[in-house]
């Protein structure tokens, strides 16, 4: 096992979707406001973290990778402090595109005696215009030909980076230079995503996306949905993440599929675990395990970050030594 998390370091993955700076507001809660029926909350910390897209760098970046976030962020202060946090951790900023047209999304929880009591969204929601859709497309086609790209990942937050087009436009070019393609999806454009190589919507974006009723206890139900899935879009591998139920992979080209249990964690937080889940796959995607490793090893990631408050990055090194408790 440890081989393969040494064969991790210094894989470049190509990150494109909505990034985001997520800020954190926390104190103590001990009286109500005389101004209306609402806890005071009397703040104590305050913090800010990568987030969206730029927390599946993140978690790619602790586990030895090698980051390349693409997308579109306004012109504005939160832009400024999104780059500091990628200069902070030694990320490449040269797939960031500074845009007018848009203000950077910004998410501000506010935590009271360690409980999330309000969460306050700034943000644009609407689709890349042509200029911006343009300028990043040039920007990811750039990059492409000047580094060796290992690997893909598509993550969409619905804030509007992943168009129809633009999700076709890297799908396409990734596939001519031998690129595998990973995507966490979103419903707006849920069967946009053919012939990625690597498909993971939760249950929820199952149901949803192809407009089935599926029961959460049958694997049965969720593996005809997933089949219908797979003759929409032709990926590879889809892996359904089930919550407490764990995971559900299926190999097309071997015709193999896995269901792996979850392990049994005190939750915390399960903010950014889906990006942890995604950000392990890719990188067992691209170093070649097979359909059994990338679900086990994916999931018991996704389980370890949500013991953690707010969106973190994986632990390498405790995620290896749980894989060894574990998977051997």
């Amino acid at each position: 096992m440890k081989d393969l998390f040494d064969s991790f370091n210094g894989k470049k993955i190509m990150i494109v979707g909505d990034v985001m700076l997520d800020i954190y507001m926390k104190g103590k809660v001990e009286r109500i406001s005389p101004e209306a029926p609402v806890p005071i909350v009397a703040v104590t910390e305050t913090f800010s973290r990568l987030g969206g897209a730029a927390n599946v760098a993140q978690n790619l970046k602790a586990l030895g990778a090698e980051p390349i976030l693409c997308s579109i962020v306004g012109n504005d202060e939160t832009s400024n402090d999104l780059h500091n946090l990628m200069k902070e951790q030694a990320m490449s900023d040269i797939g960031i595109v500074k845009s007018e047209e848009r203000i950077t999304t910004r998410k501000v929880r506010i935590i009271g005696n360690n409980a999330q009591m309000l969460r306050v969204d700034t943000e644009d929601t609407f689709d890349l215009t042509e200029k911006e859709s343009h300028s990043l497309i040039n920007r990811i086609h750039a990059i492409i030909s000047e580094e060796r790209i290992d690997g893909i990942i598509l993550q969409d937050y619905n804030k509007g980076v992943l168009t129809e087009h633009l999700i076709r436009e890297v799908i396409s070019t990734a596939n001519k230079n031998g690129i595998p393609v990973g995507v966490d999806p979103k419903k707006k454009n849920f069967l946009a995503y053919k012939n990625a190589t690597f498909f993971k919507p939760n249950l929820k974006e199952l149901r949803e996306g192809i407009g089935m009723s599926v029961k959460d206890d049958s694997i049965e139900d969720i593996t005809k949905a997933v089949d219908k899935l797979q003759s929409e879009l032709e990926c590879r591998f889809i892996m359904t993440t089930l919550s407490e139920r764990g995971v559900l992979i299926k190999d097309y080209e071997n015709n193999v599929m896995h269901h792996i249990p979850a392990h049994l964690r005190k939750i915390a937080d399960v903010s950014g675990a889906g990006d942890t889940v995604l950000s392990v796959a890719m990188l067992c995607l691209v170093c070649e395990e097979d359909a059994h490793n990338i679900a086990a090893l994916s999931n018991l990631a996704g389980g370890l970050v949500c013991e953690e408050l707010g969106a973190v990055p994986i632990n390498k090194t405790r995620l290896l030594e749980e894989c060894k408790k574990i998977m051997n």
